[in-house]
């Protein structure tokens, strides 16, 4: 009898393709999205548009290497029902928060577009290395969904041509999401020109048609384990190079040691007026919605 190959949950995958000169990003998000979403009662717009942010931020945060090293993912608007969409990754660690007006929300129905969500949006992506390195990339809040706004952070910002797919299913009472990303990489130069920018190279056009076959169902089917999407698409490749990433897990930062540090920070003055009746600095996360009394 042949042996069930394991199903990744909250996990990443890793893989190259050698002879395309590509590599990517699978996961699933499973306990971790209703951990993260359940520490505010979000309507099924924003629940849908935060799973999606978080799985982002996985496959994201998932290129990077060290246990320093960070991504932090922002989204805001001008005039639309979301006022603030943020999510962070760190060595496997992930949290996201949204805020939104209610009203206006409700006037927009049951599945509105990205643009009404946001109206005239943008979203920044950042990447600190860990070792004093910080990149930042700012692209408008353009197309159906936040994958197209990530594609163009890096064709636009980083130069490297990308692709991702993102689904997010509610069933059980829960929320499943899956993504999948995968980059041509660089190759050198030639003159003045980086080489791996060409979106019309033949290996990259080649990986962008079979992941391009990638359905939604396939992405969230609890069954399909992340190495058979990989193998679906990549079979007749000469080679494919898999193994398991990062195990993802809630991983907000928040506690009375940190918030004591950043109060410190502020003039005695200021830290005087942050007082209630009580004497007490009560900070609210926002990211795990807990309150945290200060009384020094």
């Amino acid at each position: 009898m042949t042996e069930k190959p394991e199903i990744y949950r909250d996990q990443l995958l890793s893989f190259t393709l050698p002879g395309r000169s590509a590599r990517g990003r699978v996961v699933r998000l499973d306990g971790v999205l209703g951990e993260i979403l359940s520490a505010h009662n979000y309507p099924a717009p924003i629940t849908h548009l935060l799973a999606e942010a978080l799985v982002l931020g996985a496959l994201m945060g998932g290129l990077l290497k060290g246990d320093l090293a960070q991504m932090t993912m922002q989204a805001q608007t001008e005039a639309g029902a979301v006022n603030l969409l943020v999510c962070d990754y760190r060595a496997g660690e992930m949290r996201g928060y949204a805020d939104f007006d209610d009203e206006r929300l409700a006037e927009l129905g049951a599945n509105p577009s990205l643009f009404a969500l946001f109206g005239k949006g943008y979203l920044a992506i950042t990447f600190e290395t860990g070792k004093g390195q910080r990149y930042q990339g700012i692209v408008p809040l353009e197309g159906d969904s936040l994958s197209e706004a990530c594609e163009k952070y890096f064709v636009q910002s980083e130069q490297v041509p990308t692709l991702i797919r993102v689904a997010v299913s509610s069933r059980n009472g829960g929320t499943i999401g899956g993504g999948f990303l995968v980059q041509h990489m660089a190759d050198g130069e030639e003159g003045r020109e980086r080489l791996h920018v060409r979106l019309d190279h033949p290996d990259w056009e080649h990986v962008e048609a079979l992941a391009g076959s990638l359905s939604h169902t396939e992405l969230v089917d609890p069954e399909l384990s992340m190495e058979a999407i990989a193998w679906r698409l990549f079979h007749e490749e000469e080679e494919i190079r898999v193994w398991p990433g990062a195990k993802i897990g809630k991983g907000c930062r928040c506690s009375i040691e940190h918030y004591e540090s950043v109060i410190a920070r502020f003039p005695p003055e200021d830290r005087e007026e942050m007082r209630n009746e009580k004497g007490n600095i009560v900070v609210d996360c926002a990211f795990c919605s807990r309150l945290f009394t200060l009384s020094n």
